[in-house]
């Protein structure tokens, strides 16, 4: 047990985007009183972690990556996997990313994104931190590269934000991936997102916001933010016929698992 009443992991939040601006300290504070203990937030420019880094450095129970976001592949200085694992060398950066494909939007040209993808990829499985996998209406090529990468040699992640098809979800797991779930799964058309998650196993599941986005029912509609991670749970742990203390307990520990490194210095404040 990490504690007698579990909190929840907030796996993925983007606290240095502007719709923040001047609340963080408010924002960190109400996911606090919501029941959320730790956040992880995401880069998504190498040019601007130094931001995304000073945020998980105020506050003791944030923890931050470092990475390029497939829509950033482009126009973000192409960096080696030598440069990622450097700046991952701070006690407060748990993972890479987030990198992945996005051919919904198609900001970066495919083959672009694909190569930063794999870069992100061989930084992982150096270093054994994982990957924060981000993927739109990419799903065989996803599913592609992940398993071409995994026959060179294993590196943890996960799919956050999970919106693709069952044949995704079951070749993410076939590669030791973990899946996360954002409030996409409390939406009403969102039928086959939840019996997706009614069929993945309980120790493979993580839940977030995605915020300033996505905002889960009932707060669709509104900025999104760390202390909305707790309708997701809710949602999620319907789906799953599991007691909301018991799924929070289960996904925590799913968390500090697969961010192993996130455990040693896991700060339970909510404050600077």
């Amino acid at each position: 047990m990490l504690s007698e009443t579990p909190l929840l992991v907030d796996s993925h939040c983007h606290l240095d985007f502007p719709d923040f601006d001047g609340e963080l300290d408010d924002v960190v504070s109400r996911a606090r009183d919501a029941g959320i203990g730790h956040m992880l937030t995401i880069c998504t420019r190498v040019t601007k972690f130094d931001a995304v880094r000073a945020i998980a450095e105020k506050y003791d129970n944030v923890f931050c990556t470092v990475g390029v976001h497939p829509h950033n592949a482009e126009d973000e200085p192409e960096v080696t996997a030598e440069h990622l694992i450097r700046m991952a060398e701070h006690p407060k950066v748990v993972g890479f990313g987030e990198t992945g494909l996005d051919f919904h939007y198609d900001n970066s040209p495919r083959e672009v994104q694909e190569r930063s993808f794999r870069t992100h990829i061989a930084a992982a499985r150096e270093t054994g931190l994982p990957l924060v996998v981000h993927n739109r209406d990419s799903d065989a090529d996803m599913a592609r590269i992940l398993n071409e990468e995994h026959e060179k040699g294993a590196f943890p992640g996960l799919i956050h934000c999970f919106g693709g098809g069952r044949e995704l979800a079951d070749s993410v797991l076939d590669v030791g991936f973990s899946i996360s779930f954002s409030g996409i799964v409390t939406f009403k058309k969102a039928d086959d997102l939840r019996q997706i998650a009614g069929a993945v196993p309980v120790d493979r599941i993580l839940v977030e916001t995605d915020s300033p986005y996505l905002a889960p029912v009932p707060k669709r509609g509104k900025r999104n933010e760390p202390a909305f991670t707790a309708f997701t749970a809710q949602q999620v742990a319907e789906v799953k016929g599991m007691a909301l203390e018991a799924f929070t307990q289960a996904t925590t520990e799913n968390f500090f698992r697969l961010f192993s490194k996130a455990r040693a210095g896991a700060g339970a404040g909510a404050g600077a």
